[in-house]
C-alpha cells in the first residue's frame, strides 16, 4: 500500500492564471517553447515522430513544459502541437509496450523511458485522454520485464526516481501489486543517493576542474532531492521523507547561493558567486520542491520555490525567452567567450546567450519550470485547499460538489500584498491554509484564523463572494554570504546591481543561425562595494510591472543603495573571488530585482561594516 501525501496537485487546466504571471506564460508561448518545433532538428525531425534525429530525452524534456503551459494559457496551436507529438509517440508504441525509439534495447539507457511516461502522466493532467493510463500500463509492464534482464546504467541509474512519478500515478489508479514491484526494482538497480549522503559525502571540497561525474553532476542533484519523498510512499520509512531536506541543506552548506540554487558548472563547484548554475538543474530544482512539498506538507518547501522560481529561474534568459544560458552566475559582469573559462568543466560557450549554448539539454529542458510553477501554486489536501506560493491566479474547483473559485490578485513578489476573493453560489465549509513566509515577521492575514505548522489557516463556511487583503510586509537585509560579503534581500527577492548590457552575435561560418550565440559586454562599471549602514535606510521605488516583468525596463521595484567602487583583479575574463581597496567616494547605485537582470553583481564586502 502506498502512504498518503498531505497535499497533491489539481489538474492543469483548474488552474487560471492571471496578471504578470499570465504575460510572463505569454511570453513564453511566443519564445523557444514554440518555435523549437519550427526549427530545431532535435525536435523538428525527432525519432519519436518518425524523423532521423535525436530519438532520446529532448523531446520529451521538450514536452514536459510544453503541455502544461499550453493548457494552462489555452493556446490551441499549442496544444495542436503537444497533441501531433503525442499521438505520434503513442501510435509507434511497440506492440509489447516498449514506448522509446531504439534499435537494441539492451544498450539503451532507459532515463528517456522514464522520462517519457512522466510526460504521459503530464499530458493526462491537462487533458484526461483516456488513452493514457492503457498506454502507460503497458509500457510499465514492459519496463518490468525488462528490469529482469538489463539492470539500469547511465543516466536511468542516477535518475531512477524519476520513474515512479508514472509507477505511483498508475498505482493509485489501478492498484495492481506488480507496479510496486517494479518500483522496488528501480529502486535497487538505482543509485542510493540516501546512502552516498551519508558521513562519507565526498563532495564538501571541489573536485578537480574537468573532473566530471554522475553523482557530483548538478542536475542530477537537483532532480534527485525528490527522489526518497516519492518512494517513502512505499517503503513507509521516516528517513526516507526526511531525505530531501537533509541533502538540500548539505548542498547549500558547501555549494549554496544567495538565490537558493547550489553551484553546478556542469558539476557542484563551491560557494564563490562567480561560479555557474546549469539551467536543467534549476527548472529540476523546481520541480523537486514541488514534490517535496505535496510528499511532507513543509512550509518552508514554498519559501524554497519562490526563491528560485523569482530569482535564479528567469535570470537564466533574455526577457523575451528567446535566448538563455547553458550556466549563470551570481556575479555576473558580463558573459563573454572565455576559452579559460573558471567553470569546472563546461566549455567557453556556457555563459552566452543563444538557442544552443554550450549544449543542448537546456534548450529541451528550460520550458517547465514556469508552467510547473503555476500549476504548483494551489495544492489540494485531503480537507481542504493550500496556497503553497503566491503569484496571481485563479483555482476553480469544487469542495464538497459546491463550484469554488479562489482567486489571487497580487503583483507578489513586486508587491507586499495579495487581494484574496473567493467564490461559490451558495454556503460551503471550506479550510484555506495560507503559507506563511518564513522571511516575513510580521504578516497580516486580514481574516480570523489561526498560525498552523507555517500557515495560516482560515477555516470557515464561505457563501457568495468574500474579498480580503493578506499583506507581508517586506525588510530589507544584508545576508551574510561566504568570503564576508553581502547580499542585498528583501522578501522572497534578491536584488542586484544594474549593469547595463551591450549585445555582439556570434558568426559562425558554416553553421546554422540558431548556433550563433550573443556576448554581452558591460556598459558601466561592476566593480563596487556595499557601503551601507542600516539595511533600513533604504527606499524601494515601486514602478508599473511592465509587458517584460522580468527584464531591466519592466522591473515592478528598484532601490538606490549607497556604493562605494572598488579595485577588483580580474584573470583574463575570471574575477577574483574578492576585491581590493576602495579606490573612490560612495556614489548611489540602482539595484533591481536579481531575475529582472542579465548582467549583475549581486554578493559584495560592505564597507560600512567593521
Amino acid at each position: 500500500m502506498l502512504t498518503k501525501t498531505p497535499y497533491s496537485f489539481f489538474e492543469t487546466t483548474a488552474i487560471r492564471p492571471t496578471g504578470w504571471l499570465r504575460r510572463q506564460l505569454e511570453i513564453q508561448a511566443a519564445g523557444l517553447t514554440s518555435r523549437l518545433a519550427e526549427f530545431w532538428p532535435d525536435i523538428r525531425d525527432s525519432a519519436w515522430i518518425g524523423g532521423k534525429a535525436d530519438g532520446w530525452e529532448r523531446v520529451p524534456y521538450w514536452l514536459d513544459g510544453l503541455i502544461p503551459l499550453a493548457w494552462l494559457l489555452d493556446d490551441e496551436k499549442l496544444q495542436a502541437t503537444a497533441k501531433r507529438y503525442i499521438d505520434g509517440i503513442l501510435a509507434a508504441q511497440e506492440e509489447d509496450g516498449w514506448i522509446c525509439p531504439c534499435e537494441d534495447r539492451g544498450r539503451y539507457d532507459v532515463w528517456a523511458y522514464l522520462l517519457i511516461l512522466k510526460v504521459l502522466v503530464v499530458y493526462h493532467r491537462a487533458t484526461g485522454d483516456d488513452r493514457i493510463e492503457e498506454a502507460v500500463r503497458r509500457a510499465l509492464k514492459c519496463l518490468d520485464w525488462h528490469a529482469d534482464g538489463n539492470t539500469l546504467f547511465g543516466w536511468a541509474q542516477t535518475r531512477w526516481y524519476e520513474g515512479l512519478v508514472a509507477t505511483l500515478w498508475l498505482y493509485e489508479r489501478t492498484g495492481e501489486d506488480w507496479l510496486l514491484q517494479l518500483a522496488a526494482k528501480l529502486r535497487c538497480s538505482g543509485f542510493d543517493w540516501k546512502e552516498f549522503f551519508g558521513k562519507n559525502w565526498p563532495y564538501e571540497t571541489v573536485t578537480a576542474k574537468t573532473h566530471w561525474g554522475q553523482f557530483n553532476h548538478v542536475v542530477n542533484n537537483a532532480m534527485m532531492l525528490k527522489g526518497q519523498a516519492l518512494y517513502g510512499r512505499i517503503s513507509g520509512d521516516p528517513s526516507d521523507a526526511a531525505f530531501g531536506e537533509h541533502a538540500y541543506n548539505t548542498l547549500m552548506r558547501y555549494h549554496g547561493m544567495v538565490t537558493g540554487i547550489f553551484s553546478g558548472d556542469e558539476c557542484l563547484d563551491g560557494d564563490s558567486p562567480f561560479q555557474g548554475t546549469e539551467l536543467c538543474a534549476v527548472a529540476e530544482l523546481m520541480y523537486s520542491f514541488e514534490h517535496l512539498f505535496a510528499a511532507s506538507g513543509d512550509a518552508k518547501w514554498g519559501d524554497r520555490l519562490e526563491s528560485v522560481a523569482f530569482n535564479a529561474f528567469p535570470a537564466t534568459f533574455t526577457p523575451d525567452m528567446n535566448a538563455h544560458q547553458y550556466d549563470q552566475q551570481v556575479n555576473q559582469p558580463w558573459c563573454r567567450f572565455n576559452p579559460k573559462p573558471n567553470f569546472g568543466t563546461n566549455g567557453p560557450e556556457a555563459s552566452l546567450f543563444g538557442v544552443e549554448p554550450n549544449y543542448g539539454c537546456c534548450t529541451a529542458n528550460m520550458h517547465q519550470g514556469w508552467p510547473k510553477f503555476a500549476e504548483s501554486l494551489f495544492m489540494r489536501g485531503e480537507d481542504g485547499i493550500a496556497v503553497l506560493a503566491y503569484a496571481p491566479a485563479t483555482l476553480e474547483t469544487e469542495v464538497e460538489g459546491v463550484p469554488v473559485q479562489v482567486a489571487l490578485d497580487t503583483a507578489y513578489p513586486f508587491r507586499d500584498s495579495i487581494r484574496i476573493t473567493v467564490s461559490c453560489p451558495q454556503p460551503v465549509r471550506l479550510r484555506l491554509r495560507l503559507r506563511i513566509p518564513g522571511w516575513c515577521e510580521a504578516p497580516d492575514f486580514g481574516m480570523e484564523g489561526r498560525a498552523e505548522d507555517g500557515f495560516f489557516c482560515i477555516d470557515r463556511t464561505f457563501t457568495g463572494e468574500t474579498a480580503w487583503t493578506v499583506t507581508f510586509p517586506m525588510e530589507a537585509k544584508l545576508a551574510d554570504r561566504p568570503r564576508q560579503a553581502k547580499a542585498l534581500t528583501r522578501g522572497p527577492l534578491v536584488y542586484s546591481l544594474y549593469i547595463k548590457e551591450r549585445m555582439e552575435k556570434q558568426h559562425k561560418e558554416g553553421e546554422p543561425w540558431w548556433m550563433e550565440n550573443c556576448e554581452l559586454y558591460n556598459d558601466s562599471e561592476w566593480r563596487y562595494a556595499f557601503d551601507l549602514a542600516d539595511p533600513a535606510s533604504l527606499r524601494f521605488e515601486e514602478h508599473e510591472i511592465g509587458q517584460q516583468p522580468f527584464s531591466a525596463e519592466g522591473a515592478g521595484v528598484s532601490v538606490e543603495v549607497p556604493c562605494r567602487p572598488v579595485a577588483w583583479e580580474t584573470d583574463g575574463l575570471v574575477p577574483a573571488d574578492l576585491p581590493g581597496a576602495p579606490t573612490g567616494e560612495q556614489v548611489i547605485l540602482r539595484f533591481i530585482p536579481y531575475g529582472c537582470t542579465l548582467l549583475r553583481m549581486t554578493e559584495m564586502p560592505n564597507l560600512a561594516e567593521k
